[in-house]
């Protein structure tokens, strides 16, 4: 069974998820909750919980101080959040879990059950190091990437992707050092998240790195060759805009 903690500065957010986690998370047997970060940091050593819901804003203060605060790592964590669509952004690229308010029992169950698999603490802790980083750039995109694989989890820039190709509900993601990384979400996700100011979907199958681009070849329907000597296919409907696009990148 889980012992779990809340950490959240608004009342009504602790009692909502409270509520949401007996009705949908039996393996959740005991749940405190905390409305400061010094209160949590009592808690954590006083009870050792499993599981941290920690809210990103907590007063004047930030969930990832209550972190800081912590010497040892015993618990799995899930970042509560009401930041718009950027933060969000900056969370999926980091590959950590979070729950947007208002928080859905579908999306809470999906992030539980993640979270009861053990992770490797010091990959959790540079995700964490890579969320603050992307959350407090200044570029519109983060740069580096967290993907989670078979074998575990790949940190990669995203300067490194020539092409990523659609294998079903997997994502296959080809790179500079000529290798491939299978990701177990589709390419729809990577073609919101990646930055479209350099990433474009050209085909249902594929989505490419512009700047990764050698040659366009018009004949047999129109198709792409890569830096790394692959060919891709381009959808007729793409093509215009395909090429409008290249012509502004360069």
């Amino acid at each position: 069974m889980i012992r779990a903690l809340i950490v959240d500065d608004e009342k009504y957010g602790r009692e909502g998820l409270l509520a949401l986690i007996k009705k949908y998370c039996p393996q959740i047997n005991q749940v405190h909750s905390a409305s400061n970060i010094s209160e949590a940091r009592e808690i954590i050593l006083c009870e050792e919980p499993d599981l941290l819901f920690l809210d990103i804003e907590i007063n004047s203060e930030l969930g990832f101080d209550l972190l800081e605060k912590i010497e040892s790592w015993n618990f799995e964590v899930i970042f509560t959040t009401a930041h718009p669509k950027y933060a969000v952004r900056a969370f999926k690229y980091s590959g950590l879990d979070y729950l947007l308010k208002p928080i859905s029992a579908d999306e809470l169950v999906r992030a539980v059950k993640r979270a009861t698999k053990k992770r490797n603490d010091q990959i959790h802790k540079q995700q964490i190091e890579l969320l603050l980083q992307n959350l407090n750039s200044d570029v519109k995109s983060p740069q580096t990437i967290c993907l989670s694989t078979l074998e575990g989890v790949e940190f990669i820039e995203t300067d490194e992707i020539i092409y990523c190709e659609a294998n079903g509900a997997y994502t296959v993601f080809n790179l500079k050092s000529n290798k491939k990384i299978t990701v177990s979400r589709n390419l729809k996700e990577y073609e919101s998240l990646l930055d479209e100011d350099f990433f474009m979907r050209i085909h249902n199958s594929f989505l490419i790195n512009l700047k990764e681009v050698k040659k366009y070849i018009k004949s047999d329907g129109g198709y792409v060759i890569m830096k790394n000597g692959d060919t891709v296919s381009i959808s007729q409907k793409r093509k215009d805009d395909f090429l409008k696009r290249m012509r502004y990148l360069s």
